[in-house]
Order: C-alpha cells, then structure tokens, then sequence
C-alpha cells in the first residue's frame, strides 16, 4: 500500500504503484468527465496525472493523503484543459468574425469603392509633401530609400513623414480600420 511517505521517495514500488493505479483510475475519470463531459480527454486527463505523478515522485511533497492529491490533480487539470478551450474556441470565432466582416467587404463593390474614395480624400487633405511620399510608397510601391533618393530628402524624413501620414489616416478611417489593415499591410510591415 502507498503511502504519504513512500511517495515521496524513489522506493516506491512499480507494483504499489500499480495498486493504486487500478484501485483509482475509473473513479479519478469519471471525476474529469464530471468537469469536461468528454470520455477519451477524462481519461487522458487522468493518465497524465498518473504519469507526472510516477515521473515526479521524487519531488512531489504531498501534504494531504494520496487520494486527496489525485483528486486535486485531476481537478486542476480538467479545470485548466477547459479553461484552454475557452480559450481556443474564443480565438476561433473572433478570427471567423474577422473573416466574414473581411469577406462581406470586399464582396461589397460598393463598400470596397466607398472606402478608396474615403482614402483618397484623406490622402488629399495631408501635406504636400507628406502627401508625395505616401503616393510614392502606397501606389508607386517604392521603398524609403528610392523615395529619399527621388526626392532629395532624408531617409529619417521618409520615415517620419510616413509614420505621421499613416497616424493621420487611421485617426481620419477610424470606422474603416479592420480594411485598412489589409489595404495598408506593406506599409504596417516596414516597406
């Protein structure tokens, strides 16, 4: 029989070990499935336990009774591989919500030509110069160095002026923002 001390030991039997495995196993996975209804992950969830347990059983302090701990253990997994899904299935339905706000858009001529003029009207109200280098990079696809170059300006310049022109066009496309990524990605990415 396992024992709070001979758990914490590394003369703990295979065989003791065994006991307790197959005196506890069906019950510690019926305890999971009471958290996460699903079979196989209860008796995945289970198993792991079991594993960490033997593999750790030299550094495992356990205060309480053995069956206490197992029970703690199973819970705390269960209760985590939930939370993980959570977690998942959240991420999943905001990147589909993504997608179909995406697609809704750019199925839309209508939204899709409302926004390019959106743009260009706010392209239009930017300084000359800020407005050059915006052109040049957006429509004419020229890295800051060939727009230094063509201008005779600063590479820094460059920079400073396409990092306000794109401050201005966010605040001004506000409404329009989850397209605008799309529609300014090279320009987010540092061309």
């Amino acid at each position: 029989m396992i024992t709070q001390q001979s758990i914490q030991s590394d003369c703990i039997s295979r065989s003791d070990f065994e006991t307790l495995f197959n005196d506890h196993y069906s019950r510690l996975c019926a305890y999971a499935y009471n958290f996460i209804k699903e079979q196989e992950g209860s008796e995945e969830i289970v198993q792991e336990v079991f594993f960490k347990l033997w593999i750790n059983r030299s550094d495992i302090k356990i205060e309480s009774s053995i069956i206490s701990y197992l029970y703690r253990a199973v819970r705390n997994a269960s209760l985590n591989l939930i939370k993980h899904i959570n977690i998942r299935e959240n991420y999943k339905q905001h990147n589909k919500e993504q997608i179909e706000q995406s697609e809704q858009l750019d199925s839309d001529p209508l939204n899709v030509s409302e926004l390019e003029k959106k743009i260009r009207a706010s392209i239009d109200l930017l300084p000359e110069q800020r407005k050059k280098i915006f052109i040049l990079s957006r429509y004419e696809q020229l890295k800051y160095k060939e727009i230094a170059e063509k201008l005779g300006i600063s590479i820094k310049t460059v920079e400073n002026q396409m990092g306000k022109a794109l401050q201005f066009l966010r605040k001004e496309l506000v409404e329009y923002l989850p397209l605008l990524i799309i529609f300014f990605n090279h320009l987010i990415n540092g061309e």
